[in-house]
């Protein structure tokens, strides 16, 4: 459970503009790389490696002496008057895991220390000091080394040090020191202090009156200083993180808390301009059968609320909040469950105070109690479900449904002969708070909204969906009647909303599906190489017979986008209060590429067409008698054509870098493309990745269950994004989202990122439009714009939140180096 900001603790942040600090420490010079067991990469460097070599530590020189005992090796060995033991000339010593390397050692008649002349060498395992003149002590761990010089391999951690002492196996104690990562000879940064103290054994050092140089120049200073010595947690102040917008200060400081192996803690409170104090505060925890998150902020008295521009539910000194549940785990093996809680004081608050920087929007706060029996033949779940739409101020029609509770349970059962059946039933019950008169008006910004009668009541619903089927699939084709028995069950409650609606619909009706195809094989050789090419022609028929769904309400259904998984789908809606009604022969054939040796599909292609023997009348209205009022709507078109587009889909892979997929819907009776979509993507084996996209959708293709959602023109856009790695330490990324239709940008952004074992940074500028939930206008469109800066010392920590999971989510195929 890494704590991924939890890299430094600090107190007292200074400038070095002080005046009353005490004298700088001077620790010596560093040693030169070949002196500290550093290898430079050569031809057999890793890919992807960012240092420039790596700490190799030598074999000993001596065997290991049994336990208690000490092996020694040099050129003279005397005894003085006083009956010392001098050893001069080469002088080897080794004790357990311990060797020293010495011109001259003398030991006093008492033999409890061991007086070293320089230059001295010190080994350990993983650990390398070097100096001038020594003290070890051979009764215990104690050692005094001056003008020492260390390195720990394993940490990449190296430094001088006027004075370094060993107080016990694993704790050290250095005057005038430095600490670094960087690779010898690279001064890039160093933290130095009056005394530094390592505690291996705990895994932090502390530093005394210490300030950070980089490139030789102090920047920061601080009384006393924490820091990590390895990848575990500690406990302290993280970097402060410092912007400005329109003239207003935002400055956070956050504090972690290392509480115990399996839960910790962030608190961190924050100064936000204009608004005041934000205080919020993060816990999680991990166990061997789950985990959890619990986060959140609260500012008391916003004084900047409600001052922008435009209609807001804000008024002025209220409270800012949000809170943040999330919990997975598992009761069994076969059990798992999840909780989630989200919730906020207003629609506005992260618009306000934002979480990260490739998020430009939070829409909903999520709801979620949800336990699931994923047994052999039965899968179970329940859960209750909802959220809280992230809308300032929330038009009523847009509050969400709540789902209290939501009871799934399916089977199946097969048997030899390769008959099947199937049971798949949920009982779930819908609800909300709206308000609204009698007729379902109320006022919103100003004007009379209406909530629409479908979206009226609150109610629950049963479906049930029983199915019989055989499957014949030999290795030639397959064969697989399958009949479907559909049952939709409501009891609703329109509470004081005047209708003569049935509150209680329900229907029946069959679904029939005859799914059928061929698979063809031969061997072929193409370029040299061996594939098997399969043709596979497919028919695939369904009935399903319409039914009056006109008292219906609109719980969680939505119009299936078409594309080629809908050629082969009796199903045109999603969710489960609209049964399309269907009576569609579908035909068409794919071929397949597959490389004789591993099984791996290289190219395919596929082309297929939907006939229609009847017209779609059933729409969201759910109406059998009615077809959309618009005779030159796309909507009336598609609910009366007698035939679909033509569905042509291509993947290719091409090799091991160059892959391309297109999808293209082309209507043969008007003689025009109503969709396509076109996608190339090169990705070397040294990490560049290029994409380019194209799309292309007519006019009213695009479903959307609100006026304001549907795009009201010909959609037209190009997307490139990229990330090249000039070399294995810089990477240049960038994207462009282009809607060519409207000539603008929709989202642009352009960056840099720098990364090598010493220090990492990330540059990124982004700039992109926000729709306001009005995709039909886009006039009331506006631009927001991020700047973003992140600077990390390795080792030692860094400034700025991360990017790195936005830039693997805009760039496809791109894995941005984390800077930790």
């Amino acid at each position: 459970m890494a704590k991924r900001e939890a890299w430094m603790a600090l107190a007292g942040l200074a400038t070095t503009s002080m005046i009353s600090v005490p004298v700088w420490a001077e620790p010596p010079e560093p040693l030169p790389a070949s002196q500290l067991d550093w290898v430079p990469w050569g031809t057999d460097r890793p890919a992807g490696e960012v240092c420039g070599g790596y700490y190799l530590q030598p074999e000993y020189r001596l065997e290991q002496p049994p336990e208690g005992q000490v092996n020694s090796e040099s050129d003279t060995a005397d005894y003085g008057a006083d009956g010392d033991t001098i050893l001069e000339g080469g002088v080897l010593l080794r004790k357990g895991d311990t060797q020293l390397e010495a011109p001259r050692v003398q030991v006093p008649p008492e033999r409890d220390v061991a007086n070293i002349s320089g230059p001295v060498t010190l080994r350990e395992q993983g650990l390398l000091v070097r100096g001038d003149n020594a003290q070890v002590s051979l009764k215990s761990d104690e050692a005094s080394i001056d003008s020492a010089h260390y390195v720990s391999h394993e940490t990449r951690v190296r430094g001088d040090a006027i004075q370094l002492e060993r107080i016990t196996e694993d704790t050290f104690r250095l005057r005038e020191a430095s600490f670094t990562t960087c690779a010898p000879g690279d001064s890039t940064w160093r933290l130095i202090g009056n005394q530094v103290d390592l505690n291996r054994a705990a895994g932090y050092g502390t530093a005394r009156h210490a300030r950070l140089e980089v490139a030789d120049v102090p920047v920061f200073y601080w009384p006393w200083v924490r820091f990590p010595i390895d990848d575990r947690r500690q406990s302290g102040f993280l970097w402060p993180v410092l912007s400005g917008s329109d003239g207003s200060l935002d400055f956070e400081q956050p504090y972690y808390l290392n509480l115990a192996p399996n839960y910790d803690a962030t608190i961190s409170p924050r100064w936000v301009g204009d608004s005041g104090l934000l205080f919020g505060a993060e816990f999680r925890y991990l166990f061997p059968d789950s985990q959890g998150t619990i986060s959140g902020a609260y500012l008391s008295d916003d004084d900047s609320a409600g001052e922008d521009d435009g209609y807001t539910e804000l008024e002025q000194g209220d409270d800012r909040w949000y809170f943040d549940y999330s919990h997975v785990g598992r009761l069994s093996p076969r059990v798992p469950y999840q909780l989630r809680y989200g919730a906020a004081s207003d629609g506005a608050y992260f618009d306000d105070f934002g979480r990260t920087f490739g998020e430009s929007e939070t829409e909903t706060m999520q709801r979620l109690a949800r336990i699931d029996y994923r047994g052999e033949t039965w899968k179970l779940q329940a859960r209750a479900q909802g959220y809280q739409v992230m809308d300032d101020p929330l038009n009523e029609k847009d509050k969400p449904f709540y789902r209290l509770p939501s009871l799934t349970a399916d089977a199946r059962w097969s048997q030899d002969t390769g008959l099947y059946q199937e049971w798949n039933s949920n009982l779930s019950y819908f609800w909300r708070d709206i308000e609204g008169d009698e007729n379902g008006f109320y006022d919103f910004n100003g004007q009379q909204r209406r909530i629409p009668i479908t979206e009226a009541a609150n109610g629950a619903r049963l479906s049930l969906s029983p199915a019989f089927g055989y499957r014949f699939n030999p290795s030639w084709g397959f064969f697989e009647p399958r009949v479907a028995m559909h049952h939709t069950q409501y009891d609703l409650d329109y509470q004081d909303r005047i209708t003569d609606r049935d509150e209680s619909p329900s229907l029946t009706a069959p679904v029939t599906t005859v799914d059928t195809g061929l698979v063809f094989e031969r061997d072929v050789n193409i370029g040299g190489g061996n594939f098997l090419q399969t043709l596979e022609p497919r028919l695939n028929y369904a009935y399903v017979p319409e039914r009056d769904q006109s008292d219906f309400p609109d719980f969680d259904t939505g119009e299936q986008a078409f594309g080629w998984t809908q050629l082969w789908s009796p199903y045109r809606f999603s969710g489960g209060d609209r049964l399309g009604d269907l009576n569609r022969l579908s035909y068409g054939v794919e071929s397949r590429f597959l490389e004789d040796e591993s099984g791996r599909e290289r190219f395919s292609v596929g082309v297929g067409q939907a006939a229609y023997f009847e017209d779609r009348n059933i729409d969201m209205q759910g109406d059998p008698d009615t077809l959309p009022r618009d005779e030159d709507s796309y909507d009336y078109y598609d609910a009366t054509r007698d035939r679909s587009a033509w569905v042509t889909r291509i993947n290719w892979q091409v090799s091991d870098n160059w892959r391309t997929r297109w999808q293209w819907l082309y209507d043969d009776h008007l003689d025009r493309t109503e969709s396509t979509e076109v996608g190339l993507q090169w990705r070397a084996d040294a990490g560049h990745v290029v994409n380019l996209g194209y799309r292309w959708r007519i006019e009213g293709f695009d479903t959307a269950d609100e006026p304001e959602d549907v795009v009201n023109y010909n959609r037209e856009e190009y997307d490139l994004s990229f990330a090249l790695k000039a070399t294995d330490n810089f990477d240049v990324i960038g994207r462009l989202l282009y809607d060519n239709t409207n000539d603008r940008a929709l989202d642009q952004m352009a960056g840099v990122q720098w990364n090598d074992c010493c220090y990492g940074v990330q540059l990124v500028w982004r700039e992109w439009i926000d729709d306001e939930d009005t995709a039909n206008n886009i006039d009331d469109d506006t631009t927001d714009r991020g700047f973003f800066l992140r600077f990390v010392l390795k080792g030692l920590g860094g400034v700025g939140g991360e990017a790195d999971s936005y830039f693997d989510s805009a760039i496809p195929g791109y894995r941005a180096a984390r800077l930790e």
